[in-house]
This record gives structure tokens, sequence and C-alpha cells, in this order.
């Protein structure tokens, strides 16, 4: 997917590849065979083999941390054009065996050297406990509280007194809009069509309030308002933007869609403020650019 989404771009700007200096991508869950994501599809879609490129991981502001950690290059004169996006590809995490298997099967070889195949068998099953016989599947989960997203967006919906007809609101009002603004050819020329089509699947457009308010509680149970129906869902997707510097824009011929101008990641309590880190960002910037919602 982060392949196609370069090579999308690549073409529709019709960029000459030789006038990338380096590719920057974003992913949560890593794939242990493409762990530099980034370096993989930028060789993929044909870029040169000199041009450098690493992965970046901070949950689901990846790739919004590519796209500024490009435009950071820029800034110190390392880059002038950097191919920054992120990938996702929840339909296929990877499932590990358990821990006890895992390390039965790396020692394998040395037990075959010394015992042949009878010293396999006896290494693969000495010890081996039922328990032991399974499987681990990623937890989309914080990692230090064991709390997935849904849990503390829950908690704070509580806190701060948005209720369960508000989340249903805005998500039927969501899925609404998208779906219009497919229709009306808003995403036209956006997205790229992977098999052909350029729908997306997570979009429902017949949802209503009537349907959304027979869902029950998905994560604060029983009496939380986050449902499966007024929540983000996992799927698969790719992105990517061309970043330069305005004189390396200009001399190419292009004409900037946007500026970046400041940005900021912050850290917070991860059993209590999780999904606040945004808030903290914003009062950040606007502080040091003097600006307030109102100018």
């Amino acid at each position: 997917l982060q392949r196609l989404a370069f090579l999308g771009l690549l073409n529709k700007t019709a960029i000459d590849r030789d006038d990338i200096d380096y590719v920057i991508a974003g992913t949560v869950i890593q794939e242990v065979r493409t762990s530099n994501i980034a370096r993989e599809a930028a060789i993929n879609v044909g870029l040169p083999n000199r041009i450098g490129a690493h992965t970046v991981s901070m949950a689901c502001i990846s790739s919004n941390l590519a796209i500024c950690s490009g435009a950071e290059k820029i800034l110190a004169g390392q880059a002038s054009a950097v191919l920054a996006g992120g990938c996702e590809t929840f339909s296929d995490v990877p499932i590990r065996l358990s821990r006890p298997i895992r390390q039965k099967l790396i020692t394998l070889p040395k037990a075959m050297k010394k015992g042949g195949a009878l010293g396999a068998v006896k290494h693969i099953f000495g010890g081996l406990k039922s328990k032991h016989v399974s499987l681990e599947i990623p937890a989309i989960a914080n990692y230090t509280t064991g709390e997935v997203m849904g849990v503390n967006s829950d908690k704070l919906s509580a806190r701060f007194g948005v209720s369960r007809e508000e989340q249903d609101e805005m998500a039927v009002r969501s899925h609404i809009l998208a779906g219009k603004a497919h229709d009306e050819g808003f995403y036209e020329g956006e997205i790229i069509p992977y098999k052909g089509s350029t729908e997306e699947n997570g979009i429902k457009i017949d949802s209503s309030i009537e349907t959304l308010t027979k869902f029950k509680p998905a994560f604060v149970k029983p009496h939380g308002t986050h449902t499966a129906a007024n929540s983000s869902f996992l799927t698969d997707g790719a992105s990517a933007s061309l970043i330069m510097s305005e004189e390396r824009a200009l001399q190419l011929g292009f004409k900037p869609l946007a500026y970046l101008r400041d940005w900021s990641f912050k850290a917070c309590d991860p059993f209590e403020e999780l999904l606040l880190g945004p808030t903290y960002c914003l009062e950040e910037v606007l502080t040091r650019n003097n600006i307030n919602m109102e100018t």
C-alpha cells in the first residue's frame, strides 16, 4: 500500500525521481520482513538506491511525524525535497507463536546438529506445556496501561461531559458527509485506485441515529458511551505527500498547496490523558506564534 501511494504521488506530480532527496514513512504495527517500510517502498517505486529512507512510529500520528521530520530535514539543510507518508495493514497483522515455542524454534538448528531428527523432536517437546501452544495477536493497546484508545477516549468523554447522543450524532454526520464527498467528487485525484476502485469500505451512508442507539458499549461496560458504531474502525490504507523548501518547489515549477509554519509533539499522562496530546500541542503552537483561536 505504501508503494502504491508513493507511486501515485510520483505519477501525479511527474517529479523526476532524482529530485527526491529522502523518504520517510510512518506506521504503527510493523511487518518484520519490511521493518523499514519507507526504504522498501522507495526501492519498489524506482527511486535511486542512493536515496536514504527511514520509518517512524508514534501511534496514530506516525504519518504526521514523518511529514514534520521531513520538514526538519529541509530546515536543517540536509534535504530540499522529501517524500513522506504512512501506511497500515490491520487486516493482516503479524501473528506470532508463543514465546516458549519461538525460543525452541530459534534454537532448533543447534539441537538437530547435535542430536539429529530425534534430538530435534526431544528439543521441541521437552518441557513444552499445553499453555505454550498458543498464538500472540497484536493488541492495539498502550503497553504501559494495557488499555486500548477506546477505553481512554470513553473515560475522557465522561470527564468532559460528551454524551452518547452527541457521539452518535457526530458519527452519523461523519458517515453521511464522507459518502457525500465521494459522490460529489471531492476526493477525485486524491485517492489512488486499489484493484480499480477508490471506494472506502468503512463509510456507512445508511447510518442513522435510530440504528446507532441500538449498539451497546464496546469499551467501558456496561455504562460507557463508545460503541462499535460511533468509534473509529481499524482498516488498511496509505498516504503520501511531497515536502519541499519553497525555493526548490518554485525552481521545479510546483505551486505549493500549503505551507508548514510550525508543529508540536507532546506527551502526557497515558492513564488519564492519553488522547489530550493535540490539545497541549495546539496551545503551544498558538502561543509560540502569538495567535489564538479567534485570530
